[in-house]
């Protein structure tokens, strides 16, 4: 596959990250005296701006074609506006930190899943050999961090954070441009709003936004949840790293699954499992073993179901509407429905508590209802 090594390595340095970040600020900003609604709001904070900011950038890639330079942009100044990190316990001085930094970080990843799939060319199917390092990073980092920060305290993640925001942005010199061709959409072809028109575009999006929901409780307060039940942080973040495990088996062989099953079944198979992976965590949370089980649904819930997604939304919107087809998916999938998930949970956890993974089961199975009864699979993948 042309240029495998560069783009798995971003894609090694980006989500290890976010296995960096994810699993580990919540237990950051508790130690900084915040309170759960507090640190749910603030958790909110990077999704509620990757509603906004993926679209301004994904337009901008497709109409100027510069879509490396974005890239590079986005990495270099969300590592600038994120120093200040080091100075910050305050909630508002903290909310524009995150505000500011996730602004830039998120013009990245929908533009390189583009520029991804014009180096990978004919062989686009493969797109998950690639994406699998992104797995691998966040697992080392998981691991690696929970050992770390039982050793050495919370107030270590802020440095790890910078300095791998400043490798990422190295990473970026040695990537490929993609074609660097500026899109102009031909004469026939559809806008934008006219491919969100068709039923099975739109009603995509919203169980792409539920799915996302659903999540909610879990990365906001799954972490802190364990570790009240007792469990160190290296446990913590050996389940985390599991999960990812089974997310990299998943990448393995989803190539095969894609080219044997429709692409719409797929993801309403992975809603259903993630239905029951929330379930498992809310009525066994006190048994390592099922939370182990749990954590293997991950292949489901996040790899095939974004897998998919990003297969199905590159063949909807076609080459001239990539960047934008692409950061809507990731704008109200990512933004807005991981966004409202994190706020509900912080405001409803401290009266709900674990019982919230119930409400991300309903929420999940409405997501493939829809995709069922308003005939996405049914539709062309």
């Amino acid at each position: 596959m042309p240029y495998y090594w560069r783009l798995s390595g971003f894609y090694f340095l980006y989500f290890g990250l976010l296995g960096t970040l994810v699993p580990y600020w919540s237990l950051y900003l508790k130690d900084l005296g915040f309170s759960a609604a507090a640190i749910g709001l603030l958790m909110a904070i990077p999704q509620l701006t990757k509603i906004g900011a993926p679209n301004l950038w994904g337009w901008l890639a497709d109409r100027s074609g510069q879509r490396l330079r974005i890239i590079r942009a986005g990495n270099l100044l969300a590592a600038v506006v994120f120093l200040p990190v080091f100075w910050i316990d305050q909630f508002w001085s903290m909310a524009a930190l995150l505000v500011s930094f996730s602004f830039f970080w998120n013009a990245v990843l929908a533009q390189f899943e583009v520029l991804t799939l014009q180096s990978l060319g004919r062989q686009s199917h493969r797109y998950s050999l690639v994406r699998l390092w992104g797995s691998v990073g966040f697992i080392l980092a998981v691991l690696v961090l929970g050992e770390a920060l039982d050793r050495f305290g919370t107030e270590l993640l802020p440095w790890v954070l910078s300095a791998l925001l400043w490798l990422l942005w190295l990473g970026t010199l040695t990537l490929p441009a993609g074609d660097g061709v500026a899109r102009q959409r031909k004469q026939g072809e559809p806008s934008v709003w006219r491919v969100l028109r068709r039923p099975a575009v739109s009603l995509f999006l919203v169980s792409a936004f539920l799915m996302q929901l659903s999540h909610g409780p879990y990365y906001t307060f799954y972490s802190i949840y364990l570790q009240d039940l007792g469990f160190s942080k290296f446990v913590v973040g050996s389940l985390w790293a599991l999960g990812v495990l089974a997310e990299v088996g998943l990448f393995l062989v989803m190539h095969r699954l894609m080219r044997r099953f429709s692409i719409p079944w797929i993801l309403v198979a992975s809603l259903f499992l993630a239905a029951l992976r929330w379930l498992l965590i809310g009525v066994v949370a006190d048994s390592l073993f099922w939370l182990a089980f749990a954590q293997l649904l991950h292949a489901a819930s996040f790899g095939s179901f974004h897998a998919g997604s990003i297969a199905w939304v590159h063949k909807q919107f076609g080459a001239s509407l990539g960047g934008q087809g692409q950061a809507l998916y990731s704008s109200l999938g990512f933004g807005a429905g991981w966004a409202a998930g994190a706020g509900l949970s912080g405001l409803l956890w401290q009266q709900w508590g674990v019982h919230l993974f119930f409400g991300a089961g309903l929420a999940a199975v409405l997501a493939a209802m829809l995709l069922m009864v308003g005939g996405v699979t049914r539709s062309r993948d």
